[in-house]
């Protein structure tokens, strides 16, 4: 593939590569082509992130994790499903969309956790030793849900309610990626939810 601009020897003007050209050169596992289109498009894809997740972190992490598809997946553009632009628009949308829609689930886990343990917050967030809420149907459930938990999700749940820190602190710690972390906590949360409505009959 030729270079994404070039000057002409004669006239001196820089030679614009075409969107098309440049997906080819990505196809061709040319990083230089998707520099050039994360130069020229990332602000408008920031923009309509921005626009359904509202969130300035999130839009950044979603915006490298959506160019890292673009580079994974470019085989699966072809001019018939129109132009570059249209297709990585579309797929931003997509990603963005799933998500809200994740952090949404999230934020519902949540809610329903922070309902069952609302009676014992400093049992969460200090992990102080009470012999009542040792003792309590609660706090049996919740050991109980917790501990059958994979280690990863249990250890993501620990770190972010018994020991208060944010999903970046998380990641920082663990020095696990952050999408790995929400996604631990998402599915955690999840479990715990989903568990301790099971469970609420048998004690």
């Amino acid at each position: 593939m030729s270079k994404p601009a070039s000057t002409d020897p004669t006239h001196g003007a820089a030679i614009v590569v075409s969107d098309e050209e440049l997906m080819r050169g990505v196809q061709d596992e040319d990083p230089t082509a998707l520099a050039v289109l994360y130069d020229r498009y990332s602000s408008v894809l920031k923009a309509l992130i921005m626009r359904i997740i509202h969130n300035e972190a999130e839009a950044d992490d979603l915006l490298q994790e959506i160019f890292m598809e673009l580079w994974n997946h470019a085989r699966n553009y072809s001019q018939e499903k129109g132009k570059p632009l249209g297709w990585m628009v579309t797929l931003t949308r997509r990603r963005s969309i799933d998500r809200l829609r994740k952090r949404q689930s999230y934020a519902r886990a949540e809610e329903r956790l922070q309902q069952q343990t609302e009676q014992q917050p400093d049992a969460w967030i200090n992990n102080t030793v009470d012999q009542e809420i040792e003792s309590s149907d609660l706090r049996k459930m919740l050991e109980k849900v917790i501990s059958s938990l994979p280690p990863a999700q249990q250890q993501a749940i620990d770190l972010a309610f018994f020991k208060g820190m944010s999903q970046r602190e998380i990641a920082a710690y663990t020095h696990i990626p952050l999408g790995t972390i929400k996604t631990r906590l998402e599915l955690g949360l999840k479990k715990i939810a989903d568990g301790l409505k099971g469970l609420k009959d048998e004690f």
